[in-house]
């Protein structure tokens, strides 16, 4: 029997967030993408220049006459390779509750093992500690695992670097 191949389709990962602008901003930094372009700017996705994006979003929203209290309810993250996920962040008003039922796994040490493996686990831990993330737990290597840290973002939601 000869099946016709079904054509592989995008990803958007969407993320409940209290403030989409500054969750969007921590996970920018995290894994190196940038703000959506505002359309029609002729812009390329730059992570340099991801608050930049930011804030000519806000200029753009005040033009299309969107009220300021919805200016952070949504954001958007794109790899600028354009081979990751679209991340889309999108303001709820409730707080997160109970643990998450999917996660990131972060891919900060792929390749390595062992201790080279975990110092830079700890390495990346320090940087995204310093950028607003919580340090929850780290697993040790063993059978089933090469080993990984357990974060938090700056809202709670659980990640792993992996």
């Amino acid at each position: 029997m000869t099946t016709t191949p079904r054509p592989v389709r995008a990803v958007q990962v969407t993320l409940d967030a209290a403030s989409p602008r500054r969750l969007g901003l921590f996970w920018a930094e995290v894994l190196g993408y940038a703000a959506d372009p505002v359309p029609g700017s002729g812009e390329a996705p730059d992570p340099a220049r991801v608050e930049e994006t930011a804030d000519a979003w806000l200029v753009f929203l005040r033009a299309q006459g969107v009220p300021e209290a919805a200016h952070d309810s949504a954001f958007a993250l794109v790899d600028p390779q354009g081979s990751g996920p679209r991340l889309f962040l999108q303001q709820v008003p409730e707080e997160r509750s109970g643990k998450n039922r999917m996660h990131l796994d972060v891919r900060a040490a792929p390749g390595l093992r062992g201790e080279e493996r975990m110092a830079a686990l700890e390495s990346e831990c320090a940087r995204l500690v310093g950028l607003g993330a919580t340090r929850l737990e780290r697993h040790e290597p063993g059978p089933r695992s090469h080993g990984f840290v357990v974060m938090a973002d700056p809202e709670g939601n659980e990640f792993c670097l992996d």
